[in-house]
């Protein structure tokens, strides 16, 4: 029994179906809407605010490193700094509410309050209090923060009973459950959380860039853009954005399939 519940999905049963690499689905999911984005703009509708991806591909190459590289680089600190500073407070409360759970219901508090405050109300006091890139990374960290504690606390509890009371049987504390058993049975959910946050976070570090005090990040670039009416330009940096985004969700994604290689089909 206790074997076949512990033995690891074969690849017959994980592996998409008819043998498909599990990442086509996403790269026709892209080329779809690429086609879709060029259809729309090569009928000319909204009157020229639409450019076709070529277009701005090709605005991108002339504007060139010296425009994106130092816009995007500050983003993406900012982005991973509160992705950093967010999850690593998700983790800890997710995991304090595991061995104290007294602090349960005011952690779940905190948790609903960080998810349903509007998070660009705070951000102004937040540039009046610290200034420079705080709000940058105050926002990061708080997109990340909800989605990321639900997650680990989820998969904390997703630990097998059996396993629990085993590790009671020899003496086993609540520390000894939550390393030997809890610990390992979170990843999974711990790291589909994280993927999520990841995007999150550089939304969330572009919107502390659209609220001033800084002079430089993809928000601030997107905004003079904006201003000036240069929507090639505008629509590059969204894209931008959206690589960025992207980066973020893959590196987490390889992250988490080199530390939990048992959720990938793709081991043998």
């Amino acid at each position: 029994m206790t074997a076949v519940l512990d033995a690891p999905p074969t690849p017959s049963t994980t592996r998409r179906s008819f043998g498909r690499p599990t990442w086509l689905g996403g790269l026709i999911g892209i080329v779809g809407l690429v086609a879709v984005w060029w259809v729309i703009a090569a009928a000319g509708v909204g009157s020229g605010t639409i450019p076709t991806p070529g277009t701005v591909v090709s605005t991108m190459f002339d504007d060139g490193w010296a425009l994106y590289g130092p816009n995007f680089s500050i983003t993406a600190q900012g982005a991973f700094k509160g992705f950093l500073y967010g999850n690593v407070l998700a983790i800890v409360l997710a995991v304090l509410v595991i061995l104290i759970p007294p602090i349960e219901s005011l952690a779940t508090q905190l948790a609903i309050l960080s998810y349903c405050t509007p998070l660009l109300a705070l951000g102004p006091i937040i540039l009046v209090v610290f200034g420079g890139r705080t709000p940058t990374v105050f926002l990061a960290g708080m997109y990340c923060f909800f989605t990321t504690m639900v997650g680990t606390l989820s998969g904390l509890r997703s630990a097998d009973t059996a396993s629990l009371d085993l590790v009671a049987a020899y003496g086993g504390g609540r520390w000894q459950k939550f390393r030997r058993v809890q610990l390992i049975a979170a990843l999974p959910a711990t790291f589909a959380a994280l993927k999520i946050a990841a995007p999150a976070a550089v939304l969330g570090a572009i919107l502390g860039e659209y609220l001033g005090g800084v002079d430089s990040g993809i928000g601030v670039a997107l905004t003079a853009a904006q201003t000036s009416y240069n929507v090639p330009r505008t629509w590059g940096m969204a894209l931008a954005a959206a690589l960025l985004a992207g980066a973020g969700y893959l590196i987490v994604s390889v992250i988490a399939r080199i530390v939990t290689p048992w959720t990938s089909g793709d081991k043998q």
